[in-house]
């Protein structure tokens, strides 16, 4: 395993880190417990989670996943091995069941609390706000149309005092956004140095072959202001396995489950998938394997967020560290990317 620290901090993370999105629905607790120690096993010490998961996200089951976190680190005592990060969800229908209000004091407050208790730990390494409240184009929108009923009133100041609270308390060691944009991470930067607070450490956004908008001003972001990118969707939902292209996937695959989950899977899309697999088969190597391997190179990646639903598939994920691929590769891909720019963004 090849490892990094969190910028703006000691903490030393593995350069794969473990998702657990689909424990709990996908995965039961037994088979997320196996998961954690296999990748312990293989050198991965970073897992990420957060109160909505597991997703698709419901009243019944939200909070599973931090649970059978919570239930792992009780049984093994691995708390001091590990390094645990969270989510506070933004606000939306997708989250009415969690609660209704945005990021403040006080749900900030609620929320890591709570999820404390279901992670049976009386700190979380790394806590991150989800989504941003604002209107702007997350989840698969292309492009930015501003919306004249954005209720959002700027509070960057608020939330960062917030959560510096927290961090003064000892319940979180440093801070994170997620599917957050330049412009907002800019502001979080802006008022972090007017009042001197705790860094902005992380970036969790989608990041893959078949969306590098992160490239287009994120990344010099993260480079310029020692941001790191926690990439997830590195495979775009199992896409990028190349199994749906070549009808080897299982029953219980995420798009055979859950079809309405189509981000990655447009035309575009397909025809880029096709085009990727072929310079894997040429390379002799995996198309899983290529993906996650052009992602841990990038120099604005952290660490890439892996998820899997068994074993096997968790261990081709780890194993991809060990894939160094050329400069020429690197061409090859450039070159797909140019022809079918971003077709999941």
């Amino acid at each position: 395993m090849k490892y990094t620290t969190l910028p703006s901090t000691a903490i030393k993370v593995s350069k794969i880190c473990l998702g657990t999105m689909t424990w709990g629905n996908q995965n039961t607790e037994a088979e997320g417990h196996a998961q954690m120690d296999f990748a312990l096993d293989h050198g991965v010490n970073f897992f990420d989670t957060a109160e909505l998961y597991p997703v698709p996200a419901t009243a019944e089951t939200q909070g599973l996943t931090s649970k059978y976190i919570g239930t792992w680190l009780k049984k093994n005592n691995t708390r001091d091995k590990v390094i645990i990060a969270s989510k506070i969800a933004g606000i939306g229908d997708y989250t009415a069941h969690i609660r209704t209000a945005g990021f403040s004091a006080k749900t900030i407050k609620e929320a890591i609390d709570l999820e404390l208790g279901r992670l049976q730990t009386d700190y979380i390494d790394l806590y991150q706000l989800h989504w941003p409240e604002r209107h702007t184009n997350t989840f698969g929108v292309r492009d930015f149309k501003p919306s004249p009923n954005d209720p959002w009133v700027d509070n960057f100041n608020a939330v960062l005092h917030a959560l510096e609270s927290f961090v003064e308390a000892g319940k979180i060691r440093a801070i994170g956004i997620s599917n957050e944009k330049a412009w907002g991470t800019m502001r979080y930067v802006e008022e972090i140095r007017k009042d001197s607070l705790t860094p902005i450490s992380t970036a969790q956004n989608a990041y893959s072959l078949l969306n590098r908008t992160y490239e287009g001003d994120l990344a010099e972001v993260s480079l310029r202001e020692d941001i790191g990118l926690l990439a997830y969707s590195p495979l775009a939902f199992g896409v990028l396995s190349g199994k749906y292209i070549e009808g080897t996937a299982a029953d219980n695959a995420r798009l055979k489950l859950f079809p309405r989950f189509a981000r990655y899977s447009s035309a575009q899309s397909t025809e880029a998938t096709k085009q990727y697999l072929k310079l894997a088969q040429d390379l002799g190597i995996s198309l899983t394997t290529l993906a996650l391997a052009f992602v841990n190179q990038r120099p604005f990646v952290t660490s890439n967020i892996i998820g899997a639903t068994n074993l096997d598939q968790l261990k081709e994920n780890i194993e991809s560290i060990n894939t160094e691929l050329s400069q020429e590769t690197l061409d090859r891909i450039d070159a797909i990317h140019a022809g079918i720019p971003n077709p999941a963004p």
